[in-house]
């Protein structure tokens, strides 16, 4: 069958066989099918989608465009985690050394951060010295020896998918939840892990705007990993307010040995704690998640849990001695107070708005290339529902640059709602989606 009858058989909705689907994804990454007949194709899924057995085979044609990792040398089941993106989203930095330290192989492969969305690979290179390229073999040894590691994507894997994901940009088919979710677990699966947990954000700081739509996407992703044998487990979380307290790359470093300590936001750590157990579980270490909650609870009081995030900067070529003196981490030239303008009760919290002013200060991206400012960022410890006073510091801004300081001092009250009444904030953690169905969690 032509290219042209592949496009027009998916335009009226009707199912593709697995040899369509390959010869269209393998066509492409091959330069045998152009961009504008590609475009047509992905248009024509962003209005009629792909069934669960197409997506599924969508998904193992872009994994097989290119090299795959294997992890096979690595004992134990080895559990990858991935979140869609959102604002003081600190989750990984904590979480890895904390189920590594309880014994579950802990193998992450991170992203650099991109538009208002942070990067994990970004944050730990605020340490000085700890790599994050290194190669599969170091990665696999490391690993086996602590339990944990968490390195840079490599460039050879899925190249169908950078092809198709720079195509998807320039034809307003982003936001198709079938490409979106082959996209995502195309290279989760390419990675080498047994189990995935996702974390899905939803809310005016991510990129899924409303539960429906994320509800749509964390399913699609778990029909993914479950067809193609991995058990995946995905959660929706929320992302209409920053999660943690801290947004930018050294200051969330600090936010997350915090967390290590048993300190930072309560926020924060409830997702840690969630995802943390789920881990666990996939992990064969615990059966249920109340027995997870409690051993990553435990693994912070007893320090386990620090001590291995300790070990894996040093195995990974860093100082560990930032973990005792954060002042060894890049550090902004001015600090300003955020004060508050008038007395109530925070009723909205622009989430997107504050990742933005981050990257304007410096913390963030809008080129893949553009070189980052590590120490740069925001810090705010009130939530929606907490009680302000007219006059009281309610955050603080980093800058290296004093115009941008002042800009964004006038910019920042913008970006919350005060009111006179109290307010409920919106529950943390909505769904829980398995291969046994959805769970409703508030």
């Amino acid at each position: 069958m032509s290219i042209v009858d592949i496009i027009e058989k998916k335009k009226y909705g009707n199912h593709l066989t697995e040899e369509e689907i390959k010869n269209i994804v393998f066509g492409y990454t091959d330069g045998k099918i152009p961009d504008y007949q590609m475009s047509a194709f992905l248009m024509a899924v962003w209005f009629k989608g792909m069934d669960e057995n197409e997506l599924a085979i969508f998904t193992k044609a872009m994994i097989d465009s290119g090299k795959t990792i294997d992890l096979s040398r690595i004992e134990g089941i080895k559990v990858d985690k991935h979140s869609s993106g959102g604002v003081a989203d600190t989750v990984t930095i904590p979480l890895i050394p904390i189920v590594a330290s309880l014994g579950v192989p802990a193998c992450k492969m991170s992203g650099r951060g991109l538009g208002h969305t942070g990067g994990t690979i970004d944050k730990l290179e605020s340490i000085p010295g700890f790599r994050t390229e290194i190669s599969i073999e170091e990665f696999v040894n490391i690993v086996n020896r602590i339990k944990g590691a968490i390195i840079s994507q490599s460039n050879e894997l899925v190249p169908a998918d950078k092809k198709i994901y720079a195509l998807r940009d320039v034809t307003s088919t982003v936001d198709s939840i079938p490409l979106i979710a082959s996209s995502i677990m195309s290279k989760k699966i390419a990675a080498g892990t047994d189990a995935i947990v996702l974390d899905v954000k939803v809310g005016n700081g991510a990129f899924m705007q409303d539960l429906d739509s994320a509800l749509k996407l964390a399913t699609a992703m778990v029909n993914i990993g479950q067809s193609l044998n991995r058990n995946t487990v995905a959660y929706i979380t929320d992302m209409n307010q920053p999660l943690g307290n801290a947004i930018g790359n050294s200051i969330e470093i600090i936010e997350a040995i915090d967390i290590l300590k048993g300190n930072g936001s309560q926020r924060l750590f409830e997702v840690i704690e969630t995802l943390g157990a789920e881990m666990l579980r996939l992990g064969g270490v615990v059966d249920t998640m109340e027995e997870g909650k409690a051993l990553v609870k435990k693994a912070i009081k007893d320090g386990s849990a620090l001590k291995k995030f300790e070990e894996i900067i040093e195995a990974q070529g860093g100082n560990k001695e930032i973990i005792y003196n954060t002042s060894l981490l890049p550090q902004a030239k001015f600090k300003k107070d955020v004060i508050a303008a008038q007395s109530g009760y925070i009723n909205r919290i622009d989430a997107k708005g504050l990742g933005k002013l981050a990257q304007f200060l410096g913390a963030g991206r809008e080129r893949k290339d553009e070189v980052i400012d590590l120490s740069v960022g925001l810090f705010f410890n009130k939530k929606i529902g907490d009680k302000v006073e007219k006059g009281e510091p309610i955050g603080t801004i980093l800058a290296n640059d004093a115009t941008k300081l002042e800009e964004a001092l006038n910019r920042v009250m913008k970006l919350f709602e005060v009111v006179e009444t109290p307010t409920s904030p919106p529950p943390l953690i909505y769904y829980r989606v398995s291969k046994e169905g959805v769970q409703k969690l508030f």
